[in-house]
């Protein structure tokens, strides 16, 4: 997975942590945790707050 692939990221971040509500995740814990994943394969400096926030919606979406 790439830092674009928002949704692919979201489903796997809510498998790994299924009591989590991304709502209350911040940018640099959910950073941490989404450089954490096995399938997760890019730059980390590429990442910046728009992308997080891609990706926390994403996730709050997934939960609902």
């Amino acid at each position: 997975m790439k830092w674009t692939d928002t949704l692919d990221i979201a489903i796997a971040l809510d498998e790994a942590r299924p009591d989590v509500d991304p709502k209350t995740v911040n940018f640099v814990e959910l950073r941490d945790w989404v450089l954490a994943l096995d399938e997760f394969d890019d730059d980390p400096e590429h990442s910046g707050e728009r992308i997080l926030e891609a990706i926390q919606m994403a996730w709050i979406e997934e939960k609902e």
